[in-house]
């Protein structure tokens, strides 16, 4: 008969608590709570996937149902620890809460507690990924969870612990499973290779720990995979196919080109991987490990047990010299928010190039003083900068007038140069001269589905705007603060994703005038004058006004309390149906 292979991560679970990998402080203290047969009712075990939690659970059971305990350890050789190991034994039932949610399941386990074991010591509930459970299923579980009969004991297994209801945590005993160590990883995969008749190279198993990111079930997992792409021998090229990592030769290339300013180079580096496969995020993990590793070697070398993804400490030493701490930082913080940008979108190769030009300009900069990198300070230099060149031409011109108060003019010159930079003041005065109150209210019925439909980043930056006129092409979107209306004005991607999705809402492709708060209401205010001063020619010449000048309607009633004096005025001229500007 051919036997049928087992993965190695089921053939070498652990099957008493010696076995176990890490978690030392945990398996102390439930071999104590045996040996003084001081255990309790209830049981939570948490922490990430393939660390022992499930593990660690049947070992206990085992040991607490063992015909020679309860004992440290079970002895695996009685007919109880036998049919547990097994999964035949009826006393000790694991149960899948992540296919098993509804409450019809836990009503059948409530009725069946009262049942006294048939032929071992205490019952054992095991229920696995708990966090699944519904609330009707938790609320049904909760008072027998508190008061089970002497012979039951309840484990929950769950990655999620922050999904339990408070009530269920603070009924059970919390054993937080830790993500188990590379070392500890390597000595296990180190035996099974052993038993398996496979020579690997440290190396391999060091690339091997380090994808499976403290999980020992992903570590044994991807071994097993390895294994049976390389044979016999398992090297580190195949063990870095195999699970996507990149060598530390790799690396060490990259960081001379970026060392170097070396774009292009580095830039056939990075496309060569991708072209290999290689997951973009898995390299800017993998980038960040590896210059973590460079700075603890250029802070303190003597710390070679915690490097990561260098193995040759030596090799690397020289190189990390190169590189001052601060740049080694920089790299990292640039990395970081390169991850967290690519989570939100599909082009993460684009992230990962900029990121990777990103560090090898950024030491360009370094000259320039802190303040001027601040980027409120920046836009200050550059309005400063741009008054004294108009004040420059105003002399060449001989255009200057004396002034009773030069800072405040110099102050006024800066603030109005300001705008005419930054306000699309024109487009805004189109868009009021065809405003109407429908359409505005299509946008606006449309707004909050919008910023759903968009990504995160950019609905962030839409947070605090308001659409305020709009006309049958166009609207205006006020923004609260001015910085936001710069970003969001800069931004092709952001105004593309918009655009497309008022398209989608309202079968209608509006052209966005970006502005802020401040802009908006000096704007506003200018056309209600101007606005009130044709009138006043309309009275005086209708025929001549007429032909000069189309009439306009707004966007929508507003309350004239709180209006302006223009706004006042505008409404003694016109009307109060007329004032449809938003405040």
């Amino acid at each position: 008969m051919q036997l049928i292979y087992q993965a190695l991560y089921r053939a070498y679970r652990p099957q008493a608590f010696g076995e176990m990998s890490g978690q030392q402080a945990i398996k102390q203290t439930l071999q104590n709570t045996l040996l003084h047969q001081k255990t309790t009712h209830a049981y939570l075990f948490s922490g990430p996937r393939g660390t022992g939690k499930t593990s660690a659970a049947k070992i206990f059971a085992k040991a607490l149902n063992c015909e020679n305990g309860p004992a440290a350890e079970p002895c695996n050789k009685c007919e109880t620890c036998k049919s547990i190991t097994e999964g035949s034994n009826t006393d000790v039932t694991e149960f899948d809460a992540a296919s098993n949610s509804r409450v019809e399941e836990i009503r059948d386990i409530i009725e069946r507690v009262h049942v006294a074991p048939s032929n071992a010591r205490f019952k054992v509930y095991i229920i696995d990924e708990v966090h699944m459970l519904s609330n009707s299923a938790f609320n049904a579980l909760l008072k027998t969870l508190e008061e089970p009969p002497a012979h039951v004991v309840f484990i929950l297994a769950t990655t999620e612990p922050h999904k339990l209801p408070l009530t269920i945590i603070s009924r059970c005993q919390r054993f937080d499973f830790k993500p188990i160590t590379a070392p500890e990883i390597i000595e296990r995969m180190e035996k099974v290779i052993g038993d398996i008749g496979v020579t690997a190279e440290t190396g391999a198993l060091r690339a091997i720990a380090q994808a499976a990111t403290g999980g020992m079930r992903d570590a044994l997992s991807m071994l097993d995979q390895a294994v049976s792409f390389s044979g016999d021998e398992l090297t580190t090229s195949d063990a870095l196919l195999v699970t996507g990592a990149i060598g530390e030769e790799i690396f060490y290339q990259l960081a001379q080109s970026i060392q170097a300013k070396d774009a292009g180079s580095a830039l056939s580096l990075l496309h060569e991987l991708i072209a290999e496969g290689k997951d973009v995020g898995r390299l800017a993990e993998d980038m960040i490990t590896f210059f973590r590793d460079m700075l603890l070697l250029g802070t303190a070398p003597e710390l070679t047990d915690l490097l990561e993804l260098i193995s040759d400490g030596d090799k690397f030493q020289e190189l990390a010299q190169e590189f001052h701490s601060d740049e080694l930082y920089r790299y990292i913080d640039i990395l970081s928010k390169t991850q967290q940008e690519m989570r939100f979108s599909n082009h993460g190769k684009v992230y990962i190039e900029s990121a990777l030009l990103k560090m090898i300009h950024s030491g360009e900069q370094r000259q320039v003083s802190n303040s001027a990198v601040d980027p409120e300070m920046a836009q200050k230099f550059a309005v400063l900068e741009q008054t004294v060149r108009q004040l420059q031409q105003q002399l060449a011109a001989g255009a200057v007038q004396q002034a009773a108060e030069p800072q405040a003019t110099a102050k006024r010159a800066a603030s109005t140069a300001s705008r005419s930079a930054k306000v699309p003041t024109g487009k805004i005065v189109e868009v009021l001269k065809a405003a109407t109150k429908s359409d505005i209210q299509v946008i606006r019925e449309q707004w909050a589905a919008m910023m759903q439909s968009m990504q995160r980043s950019h609905a962030a930056l839409l947070e605090e705007t308001e659409p305020v006129a709009a006309s049958e092409k166009a609207f205006v979107l006020k923004f609260k603060y001015e910085i936001h209306c710069l970003m969001a004005s800069e931004n092709a991607t952001l105004q593309a994703g918009l655009s497309d999705a008022l398209l989608r809402l309202t079968g209608k492709g509006y052209e966005v005038v970006y502005v802020a708060e401040e802009s908006w209401l000096e704007v506003r205010a200018d056309f209600i004058r101007k606005s009130g001063l044709a009138s006043q020619k309309s009275k005086e010449n209708p025929q001549q006004f007429e032909e000069e000048q189309p009439t306009s309607a707004f966007m929508e009633e507003a309350s004239i309390e709180d209006a302006d004096p223009l706004v006042t005025e505008a409404e003694k001229m016109f009307g109060k149906d007329f004032i449809t500007i938003e405040e």
